[in-house]
């Protein structure tokens, strides 16, 4: 596992998790270009045009701090992950919290890919960006995503009824979550730091 600066590289069995790339649009929009993959999103548009990739994966490159990976096989982008942080700074009471979304293009399911890529970026949130709280919420018609999720170590926290619109259906939520807190004794640097609003 490498990370530096300026990109990051999660080298795993199965595929690489690494920066996104100018060059991965064509490949990004080839995959995220699918109704099964945008129905159990709460973001991806579909159709997903080579447009949309660019722009999404120039707003990727930009992110400080980045946290929206590409999920390659033979070098080629065929999904995506990432952890969407909810404090903009260590004041904030949850800034150890981070939501994991993910997609992966249809020739990819089924193979284990998935389970690798959650278990691997919810460690690199862990060790690398000091979280404590990664959760998901999937749609509870889409089992699969669930399965994945129980595969990577994260426990079913509950229902969350009516917890998504989409395309005019209400769908229920099924939360999920993993937390790895710290050891006793250690703090995260940011709250040793004074509070510059104090």
């Amino acid at each position: 596992m490498i990370h530096s600066g300026k990109t990051m590289e999660l080298i795993l069995k199965r595929c690489t998790v690494r920066s996104f790339r100018p060059e991965d649009a064509q490949s990004h929009a080839h995959h995220a270009n699918s109704w099964n993959v945008a129905r159990n999103t709460c973001r991806m548009p579909y159709p997903y045009s080579i447009e949309d990739a660019k722009d999404w994966i120039t707003t990727a490159i930009n992110q400080k701090p980045e946290t929206q990976f590409a999920i390659a096989v033979d070098g080629k982008s065929v999904g995506g992950i990432g952890l969407r942080l909810n404090g903009a700074d260590c004041s904030d009471v949850v800034g150890h919290v981070a939501e994991v979304g993910y997609w992966l293009g249809e020739e990819f399911w089924g193979r284990g890919i998935m389970t690798e890529v959650v278990e691997a970026v919810t460690d690199w949130g862990f060790h690398t960006v000091g979280l404590v709280r990664v959760y998901a919420g999937v749609f509870a018609r889409n089992p699969a995503s669930a399965r994945v999720l129980e595969k990577a170590g994260y426990a079913f926290e509950g229902t969350q009824h009516a917890a998504y619109l989409k395309d005019g259906e209400f769908i229920d939520g099924l939360l999920y979550a993993k937390v790895k807190l710290p050891q006793p004794g250690l703090r995260k640097a940011c709250q040793e730091s004074p509070d510059p609003k104090s």
